[in-house]
């Protein structure tokens, strides 16, 4: 039985009569740019999160970029964040001509290890970027201690962590800031790409909505040169159908993960993600296993009709774009084994206690084999 690695046709369906009515709406009225879908999306994200002020953005990419911005980060200075994660946790720092200052993370949840950020800071440490892998957030705390601490701003990379918390705080609500990305394969996806920045920060908010729009404000008058990145009204209006569902789905993906531990934990060859304690809600974007037999698996998984990706083959400091930082290749020896390592399975809501069981079985068989 082939299972996809994720099928978004099939949350559709659930939702297709909402959804439709929502995007008919928004073609009626014809507010395409910052129309009132924008606008209360930001308002339920904010509720959402437990923060004053909720700021769409086109990407989740441009949320972190726009979040940097907002804080002052500039040519010269330079951002802690994790070297093993989606490129834009490092591309938007180098894109604002800072240096990208890269952590190696912990071997069990792939977060950055909050005991070697304060070792990263120098007095030109502008700002913390903590990557919230997969839908648990990092050991936050440390982090902010060090960081009031050396008086540095933290922009949480919330990417994959909507609705995700820490201690029974929100992801996005921890740091300085929080980016979010509504790409369609996240807990909470849209029909392409968008992204929201939340903060209690009354300045930063309003620097945030003025880069968003070429850095106007009012209307054709501009303070700085911004971007043109709106979250689009159609986006908005679809992501407002999804949000009542989202707890329900993310708690159907721990479902699932938990399913999944029972059937793997202890098996050779083999590791499970672990849930730390102060996780008190893991979402479960991705679930990631760890082999070292991992590309005979991938190679069985493929051949068997079973969804599979690498999340992720080569770490920041062995990007051919980031050479000029000047790492060598063994300066991060966990992100390195975790590269070499790591491949996730389908986890998505909709599927099957039959496709998941078929997934187990082509697992345990690939892991077990001689």
């Amino acid at each position: 039985m082939p299972v996809p690695l994720l099928d978004l046709h099939r949350q559709y369906v659930t939702i297709k009569p909402e959804m439709d009515r929502a995007v008919l709406n928004v073609l009626e009225h014809g507010k395409f740019i910052l129309g009132p879908e924008v606008n209360r999306l930001e308002q339920e994200i904010a509720a959402l999160c437990g923060v004053k002020h909720a700021i769409g953005t086109a990407s989740g990419t441009d949320a972190l970029l726009i979040a940097l911005r907002a804080v002052g980060v500039k040519p010269g200075d330079e951002v802690i964040t994790s070297n093993f994660s989606f490129f834009a946790s490092a591309g938007v720092i180098a894109r604002l001509g800072a240096r990208p200052v890269l952590v190696d993370i912990e071997p069990d949840t792939y977060n950055i290890d909050p005991k070697l950020v304060e070792a990263a800071l120098t007095p030109r440490t502008k700002a913390i970027v903590p990557v919230h892998l997969f839908g648990q957030l990092a050991d936050m705390d440390p982090i902010m201690e060090i960081a009031r601490r050396r008086g540095v701003k933290v922009i949480e990379d919330a990417a994959q962590a909507i609705g995700a918390a820490y201690k029974g705080r929100q992801a996005g609500s921890i740091g300085d800031l929080g980016c979010f990305s509504f790409y369609p394969s996240k807990n909470l996806g849209g029909g392409g790409d968008g992204g929201m920045i939340v903060t209690n920060d009354d300045q930063v908010e309003k620097n945030c909505r003025s880069l968003r729009v070429h850095g106007e404000n009012p209307k054709y008058f501009h303070h700085m040169i911004g971007y043109n990145s709106r979250l689009d009204t159609l986006q908005a209006a679809m992501l407002l159908v999804k949000l009542p569902h989202l707890r329900a789905w993310s708690e159907k993906r721990i479902e699932h993960a938990r399913i999944y531990e029972d059937a793997f934990v202890g098996l050779p060859n083999l590791r499970v993600p672990l849930v730390k304690g102060y996780s008190t809600f893991h979402i479960f974007n991705q679930y990631t296993l760890a082999s070292q037999r991992r590309d005979l698996i991938i190679e069985g998984l493929n051949h068997a009709g079973i969804g599979n990706c690498i999340y992720y083959p080569v770490p920041f400091h062995q990007q051919k774009c980031f050479a000029y930082l000047d790492y060598a290749p063994g300066d991060f020896p966990v992100s390195s084994q975790a590269a070499a390592e790591v491949f996730s399975i389908p986890i998505y809501p909709e599927m099957t206690p039959a496709e998941q069981q078929e997934v187990i079985a082509t697992v345990r068989r690939l892991a077990t084999e001689p």
